[in-house]
């Protein structure tokens, strides 16, 4: 049975991106349900982006530790300060471009399944022709589920694009790899939330994205580099094989488990 809308706070990491970061928070302005709170969190900025997210009303967050999974875990832990166990807390990058249903939607989907812990979806590139845009997109998005997919044994988390209840964040936010600037924040969730909980990908709840992953060799090798990084982080214990027994053994044990009634 579908509960009561939960409240949703919008967090975003931000380093030096006062400008995407702008347009970020214009579209979420733009937003059909406006979010409980938006909380950019200053990953050590020298421009102007601690001043933007205040002129659209966000709270700023001071992370000092460099790096993504850093500004991502202090900005999980500020909102979820602010909401109880079954409300939500949805995480977007600074140039990210949201629709307008957005958060909508993000509501309407916690709502319909009170079991569900995890909502992720896709994204687009924008500033591209409509057609390189969606072929690049495809192939960049597709590559990184299928990887990652065969080593969780899941779906992964798309870090530009996800929905966590924050109860769930609390009970996982101390095993996470927060001071690990080379992991793959959205990865590393993946692995402490993905297995054993009711996680979704949505490929309808699509945002846009800057494609400056795909613009520069130097930017692929990185994200490469922190896959592998973040993959080995996590062995032997999570190996792909272990995980995918346990999954199998987990199917197992429901299928044979007596219905309750």
């Amino acid at each position: 049975m579908p509960s009561e809308l939960p409240a949703v706070s919008v967090v975003i990491p931000c380093r030096n991106d006062a400008a995407l970061l702008e347009a970020c928070l214009l579209s979420l302005a733009r937003q059909t349900v406006p979010p409980r709170e938006i909380v950019v969190v200053d990953n050590n900025s020298s421009d102007a982006s601690a001043e933007v997210a205040r002129r659209f009303g966000a709270r700023v967050v001071y992370e000092p530790v460099a790096g993504i999974p850093a500004a991502a875990s202090a900005g999980y832990d500020a909102a979820a300060e602010e909401l109880d166990e079954v409300s939500v807390i949805a995480r977007c990058d600074a140039d990210c471009v949201l629709p307008a249903d957005w958060i909508a939607r993000i509501r309407e989907a916690f709502a319909a399944d009170p079991q569900l812990e995890v909502l992720s979806g896709p994204g687009v590139f924008y500033g591209l022709p409509r057609v390189p845009a969606l072929l690049l997109s495809r192939l960049y998005l597709g590559s990184y589920y299928l990887a990652m997919g065969a080593a969780l044994a899941h779906w992964p988390f798309f870090g530009s694009n996800l929905a966590l209840r924050a109860g769930s964040w609390r009970e996982v936010s101390g095993e996470v790899h927060r001071n690990d600037a080379q992991m793959h924040d959205d990865v590393c969730l993946s692995f402490h939330l993905g297995q054993g909980r009711r996680c979704r990908l949505d490929p309808n709840l699509v945002v846009g994205m800057a494609p400056r992953a795909v613009q520069s060799r130097t930017g692929l090798a990185l994200r490469f580099r922190r896959a592998f990084h973040t993959l080995a982080g996590h062995w032997p214990g999570e190996y792909p094989w272990v995980r995918w027994s346990r999954r199998f053994r987990g199917r197992a044990g429901a299928a044979a488990a007596p219905a309750r009634g």
